[in-house]
């Protein structure tokens, strides 16, 4: 199987047969990044297995070794997740098993074969079973290149005899398709700023790219002037409104204080487009977490994008529950963008089988420090003589 394997010099036919053929190609569901074609290849075995039908009941099965990186790369909405997303949904997914490392002659990492199947038994319908299998190996008397692990005819037993019991134990973990999925969701908190005309904020307000492009443009413009000239005009007219209201004074109301700005550039007959008019706000302005919350409209706060975080609530959790227990107890402001809620799919294979190992006690780590000071003194001694 390709580990890691480029296939950007395939980019173009493959994103093509996506694109234009969609389910009715291979990959239908989606492309991984072009810096690994593990899925990709995964999504061309798929589409060579056997449909069940009255000529062939026992549908396919296909097994398929890959590194770690098609459980958990990619977030929600990419490319992994959506092809771990159709073969989970589908059902088609039976088993997985953690595999030694150093089994191979080129590689020593972790690998998992994926057992894939379109004709589940009964038991096995909306499950997938996980072997962590990571310790059936021994040592070879010799290695070979990265090769240093081999399985014994009786730990491959084993392992298939684990396989084919389906019961949960020490190595077996079975989980619900479902397990697996879990909506992203995107947790927003409202922007609020205070506003000041000081020196040092008017001074901010020159520096804004928008303010700059006021006077860019060299084409002619009214009374001989040039644009440039004209922009220019219009820039030092601005900075001269917000120096005659200059003061210490802090603005905690955007929609006040955008007023204010409003009323006192048109008594100086100054007209300022929208992007010129937020690019003055955003130099006058600085985040205040007791300033007035910023709204868009009459309905709706402008949110904090540095305040943006994410969730990832599992498929079973429902969404709002999850938000009030984790979130809005601790963020009473806080909402949820729901046109960026995403589902996703991963694979946590290792989380499933960790074990808590409890720390060993400062006392035993100095004692065990002490011997090796004693032990290397020793030794110093018979070098030195």
């Amino acid at each position: 199987p390709p580990y890691g394997v480029d296939w950007k010099s395939y980019e173009k036919p493959i994103k093509a047969e996506h694109e234009e053929h969609g389910y009715n190609g291979r990959f239908g569901p989606g492309t991984p990044r072009t810096s690994d074609g593990q899925l990709l290849f995964l999504l061309h075995l798929i589409s060579k297995m056997k449909p069940v039908t009255a000529e062939n009941p026992q549908g396919s099965r296909l097994a398929i070794i890959m590194n770690g990186s098609p459980l958990f790369t990619g977030d929600a909405g990419s490319g992994e997740s959506e092809i771990r997303r159709y073969v989970l949904e589908n059902d088609l997914v039976e088993g997985i098993v953690a595999m030694p490392n150093d089994l191979f002659y080129n590689t020593g990492i972790a690998t998992y074969i994926w057992i894939l199947t379109n004709n589940k038994a009964a038991i096995r319908k909306g499950k997938v079973q996980l072997i962590n299998a990571v310790n059936f190996s021994k040592k070879m008397k010799k290695s070979m290149g990265s090769k240093r692990n081999e399985i014994t005819q009786a730990q491959m037993d084993q392992i298939v005899r684990l396989y084919g019991d389906f019961k949960e134990g020490e190595y077996v973990k079975i989980f619900d398709n479902e397990d697996f999925g879990y909506h992203k969701i995107t947790v927003e908190r409202p922007l609020r700023l205070n506003f000041s005309l000081s020196e040092e904020r008017i001074a901010r307000v020159a520096e804004q790219k928008a303010f700059q492009n006021i006077a860019t443009s060299k084409k002619q413009g009214e009374n001989g002037l040039t644009e440039i000239e004209a922009g220019k005009d219009v820039q030092v007219k601005i900075i001269e409104v917000l120096r005659r209201l200059a003061s210490e004074q802090l603005y905690k109301n955007r929609e006040e204080f955008t007023k204010l700005l409003k009323d006192e550039f048109k008594k100086a007959d100054v007209t300022i487009g929208a992007p010129v008019l937020k690019a003055i706000l955003t130099g006058l302005s600085e985040k205040d977490e007791t300033a007035d919350v910023c709204m868009k409209n009459k309905t709706d706060a402008d949110p904090d994008t540095d305040l943006r975080d994410t969730e990832s609530v599992p498929l079973r959790e429902d969404i709002y529950e999850y938000f009030d227990r984790e979130v809005r107890q601790h963020v009473p402001d806080a909402w949820i963008d729901e046109a960026k809620t995403k589902v996703g799919y991963e694979i946590p294979f290792t989380r499933q089988f960790y074990k808590y190992t409890s720390l060993r006690s400062s006392e035993k780590i100095m004692n065990e420090i002490r011997e090796l000071e004693e032990s290397i003194l020793g030794q110093l001694k018979k070098v030195m003589g």
